[in-house]
């Protein structure tokens, strides 16, 4: 977090000050003994922030049957032990004032489980965890992975012969992604389908996504760039990654880093044998068209964004590479395989809040007092979105039998250039490395944020490279496949 209390980015015309309502007051008596500045001066607090994402669409979701959602702020302490701890959460509501679109807020703090006021904490993450996995699917899932990378393979296939070495390098990372995505369309996420019928934003879930697409920016999607940019990390030159990661028992980073610096060694070193210098790159009429198409038709909608790589040097095709497949292969699974696993038992990642929360006077908190279980299933997703909803996430979550993940290649005649495939089995090599450091991290005493107090080791960017026989089919949880294939 960089101020307190967090501010809105809403346009103040429309929507008035949506500044938090959050005080030092609610937080100060959980920091440890740091004041909220001290806190923010050493990078201690932090803010999962879906406010400004979701309150500009809540009149409308909030007219749909079946539907309460409020928009959220939670902010979290980085503890002495490394750990990140709720702190407060902030439910919103939009209110119509003036002809402003304001919001009306409470913001709740952490009560011990076995009284009604532990239930209403208990309700009040509820709607945080409804907000985060409509972001989740739309966003972070759905649009950054599956939706961006459809103008980089159909340009590849135009543009690049099969022989070119850019093609060879990027092709096993596009397997079956246009496949899945045209099976989505026709029955997750079309009209009425299964995300509109199982997930809070309904019918306004794709014009979400395409609004949150305007403010999409290629460069900022690999890892590092991304780290930086949500506050996880900052710059710093003497790292082997070039970033340093300020909550350090962070094992989506901390693994993901160890990839995306493996295949960015793997890419750099592949595109020195073919190109030598600048001048190369800039004569690949191929590679200039394949560009061209992809920024200018593919992402037409952003084409003239400042922050488009011009491709006029080798570190920007190798920057540019490094991110397709990153998108494709570790990203895509952090954020597909562990669906199941960490969200299968809905209670503990709701999809939909489908009433308020229930206030002392009313016939909902005399519920919440006599049958606090009931009320609580009651106020979250209901029975059949959940069985469709989970249901579905099984089948995504699962890797099949002929997976093939990262550092493996279907056939080993893919190039018959020695160099190339010293680099390839070079990155393998690297790759089977991190499997290790990953299972070793896993098993450190101090680093308690990798098995969590269900003691479930956090696998979801262990590469699986060395599993050549299918051995990790099925909800595994774990593994990298090369390309975005379910």
């Amino acid at each position: 977090m960089q101020e307190f209390p967090p501010k809105s980015s809403l346009d103040p015309s429309k929507f008035g000050d949506h500044t938090s309502t959050i005080t030092a007051e609610h937080i100060e008596k959980n920091l440890e003994g740091l004041t909220v500045q001290q806190a923010l001066e050493s990078n201690r607090l932090y803010i999962l922030d879906h406010h400004d994402r979701f309150m500009p669409f809540l009149i409308d979701v909030n007219n749909l049957p079946g539907n309460f959602i409020y928009a959220t702020r939670t902010l979290f302490f980085l503890r002495g032990d490394g750990r990140l701890t709720p702190l407060a959460i902030e439910l919103s509501e939009p209110i119509i004032q003036g002809g402003l679109t304001t919001a009306k807020s409470k913001v709740y703090t952490p009560v011990p489980s076995g009284s009604v006021e532990g239930w209403v904490w208990e309700l009040a993450k509820a709607y945080v965890a409804v907000n985060d996995s409509g972001w989740h699917q739309l966003v972070s899932h759905w649009l950054n992975t599956h939706a961006v990378m459809e103008p980089f393979v159909i340009s590849t296939n135009r543009h690049l012969s099969v022989t070119h070495p850019v093609h060879k390098l990027l092709s096993p990372h596009y397997r079956d992604t246009m496949t899945i995505n045209a099976l989505a369309r026709q029955t997750l996420i079309n009209a009425g389908g299964i995300f509109e019928m199982t997930v809070f934003p309904g019918k306004f879930a794709l014009g979400m996504s395409a609004v949150v697409y305007k403010d999409w920016k290629f460069t900022e999607q690999g890892l590092p760039d991304d780290l930086i940019k949500r506050g996880m990390a900052v710059e710093d030159p003497s790292s082997p990654y070039k970033v340093r990661l300020l909550v350090s028992d962070y094992p989506y980073a901390a693994d993901g880093l160890a990839i995306w610096h493996a295949i960015e060694q793997y890419v750099s070193e592949y595109l020195a044998i073919y190109y030598p210098n600048d001048g190369v790159l800039q004569g690949d009429t191929e590679v200039q068209a394949w560009w061209k198409e992809t920024r200018e038709v593919g992402h037409g909608d952003l084409k003239d964004a400042p922050w488009w790589p011009k491709m006029q040097s080798v570190p920007e095709l190798a920057k540019a590479c490094t991110t397709i497949i990153w998108i494709g292969s570790a990203l895509h699974a952090a954020v597909n395989f562990g669906q199941y696993p960490y969200a299968g038992f809905l209670p503990n990642r709701p999809t939909v809040s489908r009433r308020r929360m229930p206030e002392p006077g009313t016939e909902e908190y005399a519920e919440l007092e006599r049958d606090p279980e009931r009320a609580f299933i009651h106020t979250i997703t209901s029975q059949i979105q959940t069985i469709i909803g989970v249901s579905l996430l099984e089948v995504l979550s699962k890797h099949s039998s002929d997976e093939l993940y990262l550092g493996q290649r279907d056939t080993p005649e893919w190039t018959s250039d020695p160099k190339a495939l010293e680099v390839f089995k070079r990155f393998s090599d690297r790759l089977v490395e991190i499997e290790s450091k990953v299972v070793g991290m896993n098993h450190d005493p101090e680093l308690k944020n990798r098995n969590g107090p269900a003691k479930f080791p956090y696998m979801l960017l262990y590469p699986n490279t060395s599993d050549h026989k299918g051995a990790a089919a099925g909800l595994t949880a774990k593994g990298i496949p090369n390309s975005i294939s379910i």
